[in-house]
């Protein structure tokens, strides 16, 4: 390696027959020494073996970026739009410290990068928090409610988009779901599935359809904008009860799960209404209202083999309620060796209330259509959480919780529509639409 070159630069790797320019990445501690590794131009990263480098050539010395933000200009005839950033992905960029990536553009940064949103509408940006989302807590979901609420309060504001990571953004749109109480206007969450700083990045578009979408849509609710296909044609805007991300990398990885999507929102700014079944802004007459109470509750898969203490473990450490991802109708082992039985019913006979979901995500459970289902139900007393994504009943329970521990009244909410995650009637199009 040529000692004039270090991690950061621009460089030209010549190795074995061929010639490759791209960003100068460090070794991480878990890769061998013998292996060099460039970030190209399209964002990928190629590792290549000392041994086969002939010649680096240094192209251009890193520097680090101080640009100066220019304040954004308001235009009186377009509508307000407040854009919070709370990390993830989409507000990822190399770190030349570590090889990886880490949550630190700003919402500011992002309307520089698309200058065009000042042609959709007025921009007020800030940059709330800067987790991924895989480190999320119920605490930081309290967080991001009381500072949505805000601007939910502000009449200067007509819309709100929050930037987060993928991996756990269903589970925040259901908590923001729950906790913020009579919206009068969208709250719209979009993400990326490739961080912002490459060529691929899906990021640009997600943005300039969810500020679309904020500034123009009529539905005052909780929503997902992401792509819809794999190109860069639409997003699809999704109810936050109802989207789950389906896919580790596709652009298109959240779907709407056992309804349709609301809309689909096109770059150049048309929205095509697919379903109608939301909340219109106005329609709720009541003050919209912080409502983030909640406790802590386990969420279980059920599978062949489980130890039959797992019930009991989340019992002995004092948890206030679970929820079990059962298979398909809301399954779990009810007899022999391996039976959940007797560590349900001692729950239960705790006051610790037991909800079962369905692991298939499309479909609903069903209390009576097996003995087995009516042993957990009738028998048991398990709540069953109609066609409730596992993720939204988990939520749900948490919030449910911090409000009640009577079972007939948990029981009484759980099994409320209280923010569209229960679909009484579901259509032969719904499914993977």
């Amino acid at each position: 390696m040529t000692k004039d070159v270090s991690a950061g630069d621009i460089v030209k790797v010549n190795y074995d027959d061929k010639v490759v320019e791209g960003t100068l990445m460090p070794r991480v501690d878990l890769m061998s020494k013998d292996v060099t590794v460039i970030k190209l131009e399209s964002g990928y990263n190629i590792g290549i073996n000392n041994s086969r480098i002939k010649k680096v050539e240094l192209v251009k010395k890193y520097q680090p970026k101080h640009s100066k933000k220019d304040s954004l200009k308001t235009n009186p005839k377009l509508p307000t739009v407040a854009f919070l950033s709370l990390g993830g992905t989409i507000s990822s960029k190399i770190d030349y410290k570590t090889g990886g990536v880490h949550a630190d553009y700003t919402a500011e940064d992002f309307v520089d990068m698309i200058p065009e949103l000042v042609k959709v509408a007025n921009i007020k940006a800030k940059k709330v928090m800067s987790l991924m989302s895989e480190d999320v807590a119920w605490s930081d979901w309290k967080d991001m409610a009381t500072e949505i609420m805000k601007y939910v309060n502000d009449d200067k504001i007509d819309g709100i988009v929050c930037t987060m990571g993928t991996d756990t953004m269903h589970f925040a749109t259901a908590a923001m779901s729950f906790f913020l109480k009579n919206l009068s206007k969208p709250v719209i969450f979009t993400a990326a599935q490739r961080s912002i700083d490459r060529g691929s990045s899906d990021a640009f578009m997600n943005i300039r359809c969810a500020i679309t979408a904020a500034a123009n849509f009529d539905a005052a609710s909780v929503m997902t904008c992401m792509h819809g296909s794999t190109n860069d044609d639409y997003c699809f805007l999704i109810r936050g009860t109802k989207v789950r991300k389906m896919h580790t990398s596709r652009r298109d990885a959240f779907r709407s799960i056992n309804e349709k999507p609301f809309a689909k929102i096109y770059a150049d700014g048309k929205i095509e209404n697919i379903n109608e079944n939301y909340k219109k802004k106005g329609e709720c007459k009541e003050k919209a209202e912080l409502d983030a109470k909640y406790k802590e509750v386990a969420l279980i898969l059920a599978y062949p083999g489980q130890d039959k203490g797992i019930i009991d473990y989340y019992v002995d450490k004092g948890y206030k309620g679970i929820v079990i991802s059962a298979t398909a109708l809301g399954h779990v082992s009810t007899d022999g060796p391996d039976s959940l039985i007797p560590g349900i019913k001692r729950a239960i006979k705790k006051g610790i209330p037991i909800i079962i979901a369905s692991q298939t995500i499309y479909g609903r459970t069903h209390p009576n259509v097996y003995t087995n289902l009516r042993v957990l139900s009738v028998e048991s007393g398990c709540i069953f959480a109609e066609d409730m994504l596992p993720e939204v009943a988990y939520v749900k329970l948490g919030y449910v919780l911090g409000h009640t521990t009577k079972m007939d009244d948990v029981k009484k909410m759980m099994l409320e529509n209280m923010r569209g995650e229960i679909n009484p009637r579901h259509m032969v199009e719904d499914f993977l639409y």
